[in-house]
C-alpha cells in the first residue's frame, strides 16, 4: 500500500511576490555535496523519484539507487514518472484507439470506464497526415491542407471526440506545426508549477523518437513506444535501467562555413562509432555556450540517430533567453530561474572546470566541423561536402550495402530522358529528383532557415534556376517560420525556386513526399537509375523518402537549396560550378552565393521576434475553420463503426479476462522471416504509401476504397485490419527466406512464396506459432508501436536477434512478444540457421531478467540466447500478455 512521502522532510520553499512555492531539495540527501557531482540528467531522475516516493510505485530504495549512481549505472532498475506525454497523430491515433478500447473492456469486465483517463497532461499534435501532393505554387499549402482533411476527416473526428471524452488530453489541430517544434516553442514548461504550488522539473515521454529535441531546452525526455506511453498516461511508472551517462565536451567555435546541421551529423557519426545505445549523452564545456538554443535542439533531435536515449543540454542563460524570445512570460521565467538555481539544476557552461563525474567522456573541437551530408542510406554515414562526388561514384559500383549499389561498370553511364513543356531533359545516376526543406530537425533553427532564404535570394539574383525534374518543398515546423521568412522578404526568393510552403508538419522525412513527375518516374524505372533525394530531415533509410529514390542524403537547408540548383550530387563544389547564370551566361559557384554568418545573424536579430511566437500560439487550441466544422458525438464510450477503414475496434482486449495467461511457451514454431542487419521499423511497419499489389490494397478494394483514396499506412494506424496487412510490407525489405527483395516470404509447409501477411494467415489458421530471426539493430528508427502490434497480430511469439533497438525491444515486451538475443559472436548465419527449421522455446516458471534461454530446432540443433526482459516489471507484463492488460487488471 502507498504511504506518505518519507522525503517530505526535505521540502523547502521559495517566494516570488506574494506566492510561496515548495520544492524537494534533493541536494540535502547527502551532506558531503556529492549530489552536485551527478550529471544534471541524473539529478532530474533523482528529483522525480524523491517527489513521487510512496513506498509502493516508487520506494525509498529507488532513491538511494540513484544517489549511488556511480556504482549502480547500467546495473539496476529504477521507476520514473514523467510529468507529461507528447503524441503525434500517427502514433497518437492508435494510442487513443487503445484508450477507447480499454474503456470498452473495463465496461465489459464490470469496472468503471471513467477510470480509463490520462492522469498526466497529454498533448497530441496532428502533424503527420499532410503530404506534398502539390508543390511549387502559391496554392500548394491550401491544396495540400484541403486534401489532408478529405483523406483524414474520420481520423480527425475521432481525435476531436477523444479531446472531449478524455480529461487531460489537449489536441493541437492540423496546420499548427510539427510536434517537436510546437513542444519546444510552446508546450514545454521547463519547470512545472502544479495546483499546490509545487515546483519540479518538466519531463516528457513521447511516441515519436525525436521527442529528444526538447533536451536542447534542458527538459528530460525521450521517445517510447505508444504502448509504454499509454501506461504512463494511466499513472504507471516507467521501469528503466539506471543509465550510464557519457559526457560530450564541446570546445572551440564553429567555422563561418559550418552550420548546426554539419555539427549534428558529425556528432552522430562520432557517437555511433562510440556506441551509446541505452545511455544518456550530456553535453558540457565552453563550446556549448557558443551554441544557440536552436543549435542545441538540432543536436538533441538526432539522439535516436546517434543511438542515445537522450542528448541533454542542462539549462543556462541561453535557455532563459530562448524562453523570452519565444514569448513565455517574464513571471514564469523568473519562477523557473529561482527554482533551477536553488535546486542545483542551473548550469554555467563557461566554467572551465567541472566536478561532474560521467561514465566516460569524449571531446569535439567545434572548429574541426566542416560542411557535410549523410547518406546515402543511413544518417550516421557522414560525407564531407568536398567528398560527395567521389563518394557517390564509388557507391554506385561498390558491393550492395549501406554504401553500395552493386552496379556493373557498364551500367554507370545509363541515362534516362523525359519530356517537359516541349523540351527533352536528361537524368542519370545521382540526379537530384527531390529537394525538401522538411520540418523535423532544422526548421526550428532560424540560422539555417534564414540561411537557406539568403542563399535562395543570392541564387535568384545570380540568374540560377532549379531543373524541372527536381521536386522542391518547404515544410515549416511552425507558423513562426513563415512569419520571419515573410517579414525578412526571403520567402519570395524561396518561392521563385519552387520552395513554396507545402504544409506545416512531418512530410518528406516520414515518407509523405507525394508523387514525383510521372515521366521522370518512368525514366528512372526504365533505366534502373540510382537517383537522389536531398532533405533537411533526420532519417534517410532506403525506401523511406520515396520508393524510387534509392540514394537519400541529409543536409542543411542551405545545401538542400544548393543541390536543387545543381541538379546532381556528382559535383565537387570546390571546382565545379553550381550552374550558369541565365542573365550573364557566366559560371556561378556555390561560394558565390553562400551567405555569410554575419548576414544570417543580422536577419535573426532583426526578424525573429517574441511577438511572432505569441501571435502564432495565442489561438492554437481554437483550431481553424475546417477543424471547428468537424462534428463529433459527446459520449463516454466510442461508437465503433465496423465498416470503417480508418478507425476499428482492436482485438487486443476483446477476449481478455481478469486471469493473466502466464508465461508463453513456443512450440514447433515456423520462422516467418529471416532478416539481416539494421531492419528498421520502416521495414516492419511502413508509414508511407500503400502499394496497389499489397494485401492491404486488396482489403481496401474489397471495402470499396479506390486506389487514389488508399492514403498511407501512417494515416490508417487506427485500423488493425490494415496495419496487420501492412506489417513487413516494405518494398525494400530483404528476407532471406524469400531469396529476393520485397515483402514476401517462404511458406515452409508447401514451399510457396507468398506475401508475408498471407503466409502468416495460413500459419495462424493451422494454429502454428511463429518466430522472426534478425541481425544487428533490429527495430531501429522511429518508435512505432505497430512494429510490435503488427507482428503480434500476425502470430509472432518471439523475435531472436543479434541486438535490438531500445524502444522497439520495449514495444515487443509491451505486446507480449519474447525478445531473445543471440550470444556474443553468434547469429542465425553463424549457427547455420536457414529459417526453414521449426523452433521451440520454453520459459521457466521462475523467469529472471537477462537469463539464458535454450532454443531447440527440429533438426536437433540447440543454441542458447539471452532473454531480453531487462527489468522485473517486464516479466510481469509478459505474464499478463502485455503492458496494457497488466494496467487494466490493476485498475
Amino acid at each position: 500500500m502507498a504511504t506518505a512521502n518519507p522525503f517530505d522532510r526535505i521540502k523547502k520553499t521559495i517566494t516570488q511576490g506574494t506566492t510561496t512555492y515548495s520544492y524537494y531539495d534533493f541536494n540535502s540527501l547527502q551532506d558531503d555535496g556529492s549530489i552536485k557531482t551527478l550529471p544534471y540528467s541524473i539529478r532530474i531522475l533523482l528529483e522525480s523519484a524523491v517527489r513521487n516516493c510512496d513506498n509502493f510505485s516508487v520506494e525509498e530504495a529507488d532513491v538511494h539507487k540513484i544517489v549511488s549512481w556511480r556504482e549502480n549505472a547500467g546495473k539496476v532498475e529504477i521507476p520514473f514518472k514523467p510529468a507529461r506525454v507528447l503524441l503525434q497523430d500517427l502514433t497518437g491515433v492508435p494510442a487513443v484507439v487503445d484508450l477507447a478500447a480499454l474503456r470498452d473492456a473495463m465496461h465489459r469486465l464490470g469496472g468503471d470506464p471513467a477510470k480509463i483517463n490520462p492522469l498526466v497532461p497529454v498533448d497530441l499534435v496532428i502533424d503527420h497526415s499532410i503530404q506534398v501532393d502539390v508543390n511549387g505554387s502559391a496554392q500548394s499549402l491550401e491544396k495540400n491542407q484541403e486534401l489532408e482533411y478529405q483523406r483524414n476527416s474520420e481520423r480527425f473526428q475521432f481525435l476531436k471526440w477523444g479531446a472531449k471524452a478524455f480529461e487531460n488530453l489537449l489536441i493541437v489541430p492540423p496546420g499548427s506545426g510539427i510536434c517537436h517544434q510546437v513542444n519546444l516553442e510552446y508546450l514545454a514548461r521547463v519547470v512545472f508549477n502544479d495546483k499546490n504550488s509545487m515546483l519540479y522539473p518538466d519531463s516528457v515521454v513521447g511516441t515519436d523518437s525525436h521527442t529528444t529535441m526538447i533536451n536542447g531546452l534542458g527538459v528530460c525526455g525521450w521517445g517510447v513506444g505508444g504502448i509504454e506511453a499509454e501506461a504512463v498516461m494511466l499513472g504507471q511508472p516507467m521501469s528503466m535501467v539506471l543509465p550510464e551517462v557519457l559526457g560530450y565536451k564541446l570546445y572551440g567555435k564553429l567555422s563561418p562555413q559550418a552550420t548546426s546541421t554539419d555539427l549534428v551529423l558529425t556528432i552522430t557519426q562520432n557517437l555511433r562509432a562510440k556506441g551509446v545505445v541505452g545511455k544518456f549523452v550530456e553535453f558540457f564545456g565552453e563550446g556549448v555556450a557558443q551554441l544557440s538554443l536552436a543549435d542545441r535542439a538540432t543536436i538533441s533531435n538526432m539522439a535516436p540517430e546517434y543511438g542515445a536515449t537522450m542528448g541533454f543540454f542542462p539549462v543556462d542563460d541561453v535557455t532563459f533567453d530562448y524562453l523570452h524570445q519565444t514569448g513565455r512570460t517574464e513571471e514564469k521565467i523568473e519562477i523557473l530561474k529561482q527554482y533551477l538555481k536553488a535546486s542545483g539544476l542551473y548550469c554555467n557552461y563557461n566554467e572551465t572546470s567541472t566536478n561532474i563525474t560521467f561514465t566516460s567522456v569524449i571531446e569535439l573541437d567545434l572548429s574541426s566541423v566542416v560542411p557535410c551530408l549523410a547518406g546515402p542510406k543511413r544518417p550516421q554515414d557522414r560525407v564531407p561536402l568536398s567528398n560527395m562526388k567521389t563518394d557517390f561514384q564509388n557507391a554506385l559500383t561498390a558491393k550492395v550495402g549501406f554504401k553500395g549499389y552493386g552496379l556493373k561498370p557498364e551500367a554507370v553511364e545509363r541515362r534516362g530522358h523525359f519530356e517537359y513543356e516541349g523540351k527533352t531533359y536528361e537524368i542519370g545516376h545521382g540526379s537530384v529528383i527531390l529537394a525538401a526543406i522538411t520540418s523535423c530537425t532544422n526548421t526550428s533553427n532560424p540560422s539555417v532557415i534564414l540561411g537557406a532564404g539568403l542563399l535562395a535570394k543570392n541564387a535568384v539574383e545570380a540568374g540560377l534556376h532549379v531543373q524541372p525534374f527536381c521536386k522542391t518543398s518547404l515544410s515549416p515546423g511552425s507558423g513562426v517560420v513563415t512569419k520571419y521568412l515573410n517579414e525578412s522578404g526571403l520567402q519570395k526568393y524561396l518561392d521563385m525556386l519552387g520552395f513554396n510552403t507545402t504544409g506545416y508538419g512531418c512530410m518528406t522525412c516520414i515518407g509523405n513526399s507525394g508523387d514525383i513527375n510521372k515521366s521522370v518516374e518512368e525514366a528512372i524505372v526504365k533505366e534502373d537509375l540510382v537517383v537522389a533525394g536531398i532533405l533537411s530531415g533526420n532519417r534517410n533509410f532506403e525506401g523511406r523518402i520515396h520508393p524510387n529514390l534509392r540514394a537519400n542524403y541529409l543536409a542543411s537547408p542551405p545545401l538542400v537549396v544548393a543541390y536543387a540548383l545543381a541538379g546532381s550530387v556528382l559535383l565537387d563544389f570546390d571546382v565545379d560550378p553550381i550552374g550558369v547564370s541565365s542573365t550573364t551566361g557566366k559560371l556561378v559557384f556555390l561560394r558565390d552565393i553562400w551567405p555569410s554568418r554575419e548576414a544570417v545573424q543580422s536577419a535573426i536579430n532583426q526578424f525573429v521576434l517574441p511577438s511572432m511566437f505569441q501571435k502564432v500560439y495565442a489561438d492554437i487550441k481554437e483550431g481553424n475553420e475546417r477543424w471547428n466544422s468537424l462534428k463529433v458525438p459527446e459520449v463516454q464510450l466510442y461508437p465503433w463503426d465496423a465498416q470503417s477503414t480508418y478507425i476499428h475496434h482492436p482485438p487486443f482486449f476483446q477476449s481478455m479476462t481478469m486471469q493473466p495467461p502466464g508465461a508463453k511457451t513456443v512450440k514447433q514454431a515456423y520462422c516467418l522471416l529471416n532478416l539481416g542487419d539494421s531492419i528498421t521499423t520502416d521495414h516492419i511497419s511502413p508509414a508511407g504509401s500503400i502499394s496497389r499489389k499489397s494485401p492491404a490494397a486488396r482489403f481496401l478494394e474489397s471495402r470499396g476504397v479506390k486506389p487514389e483514396d488508399f492514403n498511407t499506412y501512417g494515416a490508417r494506424r487506427g485500423n488493425d485490419e490494415i496495419m496487420a496487412r501492412g506489417t513487413f510490407a516494405n518494398s525494400r525489405i530483404v528476407n532471406k527466406l524469400a531469396g529476393k527483395v520485397g515483402p514476401q516470404t517462404l511458406y515452409v509447409p508447401t514451399g510457396e512464396i507468398l506475401d508475408v501477411f498471407d503466409a502468416a494467415s495460413r500459419y495462424q489458421q493451422s494454429s502454428h506459432d511463429l518466430i522472426v530471426l534478425a541481425g544487428v539493430e533490429y527495430g531501429s528508427g522511429s518508435s512505432r508501436d505497430w512494429a510490435a502490434k503488427g507482428p503480434k497480430l500476425q502470430g509472432v511469439s518471439a523475435v531472436i536477434a543479434v541486438s535490438f533497438e531500445r524502444i522497439h525491444r520495449s514495444n515487443l515486451v509491451g505486446m507480449g512478444i519474447i525478445p531473445l538475443q543471440f550470444k556474443e559472436g553468434e547469429s542465425a548465419e553463424t549457427l547455420g540457421l536457414s529459417g526453414s527449421e521449426r523452433f521451440s522455446i520454453e520459459l521457466p516458471a521462475d523467469i529472471k531478467t537477462g537469463q539464458d534461454i535454450s532454443v531447440l530446432t527440429d533438426t536437433g540443433k540447440t543454441f542458447t540466447t539471452k532473454l531480453r526482459f531487462d527489468t522485473p516489471i517486464e516479466i510481469e507484463y509478459h505474464r499478463h500478455g502485455g503492458i496494457l492488460p497488466f494496467v487494466l487488471r490493476k485498475l
